[in-house]
């Protein structure tokens, strides 16, 4: 009888500029790796790292509690969690964590849910660092490659990424709140022009599109978005100077990767990736702030790596 699963899960990016809350993308940056032991009862969460311990405040504690709940699972769990992915800088470290929950509870349990059930007890999870249910980077966690989200009922759609996208993320050493995902959120506009609308659903199109077509270029030139990078690029000090750097380096595209404050620049791996990378840090020099800057590519999904 097996006893313990231990998945890693890689670390993600959303909206890809006009995809808010729709699209995901897998990155072999970062990963995080959870092991999840069945125990008589309740569910302990173990870390080093500097997250919550609380189940009901922890994502990997909400989705094991709602997993054992729907499925009246009699067992405990005792949660280990090692952070590798940065926790509040937009690169769904938050979403890793619930992502490998999500697949080691379905493992350890035999429950055999299908993608989409598995996404779904994932982003329940988003609410203990969000505030709300949302599925685009645990989606990409799970499935890896590039994703795109349909709500009402929930329906993932993967994609295969071309093999020559790049991407450079940079990473400024800047305080986060505790809850910034839910400060960026509530940043975005409620109401938005029409005109605005089909500027995004357009680029948004391409960028689907350029998936399809593999076609790292269309990808890469398609990322804008005209309605959340405005409103919360005030919250990342240096991104104007950080994307236009990246851009005049040869960036096909750049914007914030998720909720911020990491910035993302598309690009392929025939570009000067190096050169767009330094730029970025020059970017945010430009307002006095330290960055890390990280080469990588897309990735593949969660996986099983002891059992």
């Amino acid at each position: 009888m097996v006893k313990s699963v231990t998945i890693k899960a890689p670390s993600s990016t959303a909206n890809l500029g006009p995809g808010f809350d729709v699209f995901g993308l897998a990155l072999n940056a970062f990963y995080d790796q959870v092991k999840i032991t069945k125990k008589k009862k309740g569910i302990k969460i173990i870390t080093s790292d500097l997250i919550p311990s609380n189940p009901q405040k922890n994502t990997a504690g909400l989705v094991a509690k709602n997993i054992i709940k729907r499925f009246r699972i009699k067992d405990g769990v005792e949660i280990k969690i090692k952070k590798g992915v940065p926790v509040g800088f937009g690169m769904g470290s938050s979403a890793a964590s619930a992502a490998a929950t999500a697949v080691a509870m379905n493992k350890l349990f035999n429950l055999n849910l299908d993608s989409n059930s598995l996404i779904k007890f994932a982003g329940m999870g988003e609410k203990a660092s969000a505030g709300t249910v949302h599925y685009d980077n645990v989606a990409a966690s799970i499935l890896g490659g590039f994703v795109i989200v349909r709500t009402n009922p929930l329906d993932v759609i993967k994609i295969d990424p071309p093999k020559d996208l790049a991407l450079c993320i940079a990473i400024p050493k800047i305080a986060v709140p505790a809850k910034k995902t839910k400060v960026s959120r509530s940043v975005v506009p409620s109401k938005i022009k029409i005109s605005d609308s089909i500027i995004n659903l357009a680029n948004a199109a391409a960028i689907v599109t350029g998936f399809m077509k593999k076609d790292s270029i269309l990808i890469g030139k398609s990322i804008i978005d005209v309605i959340v990078e405005p409103a919360r690029q005030h919250l990342i000090p240096g991104f104007s100077r950080v994307k236009k750097n990246a851009l005049n380096a040869g960036a096909l595209g750049v914007t914030i990767s998720g909720a911020g404050p990491s910035v993302i620049a598309f690009a392929t791996s025939s570009s000067n990736l190096k050169k767009i990378s330094a730029s970025m840090t020059r970017g945010f020099a430009s307002s006095n702030k330290k960055s890390e800057t990280i080469i990588c590519k897309p990735s593949n999904g969660a996986r099983i790596i002891k059992k």
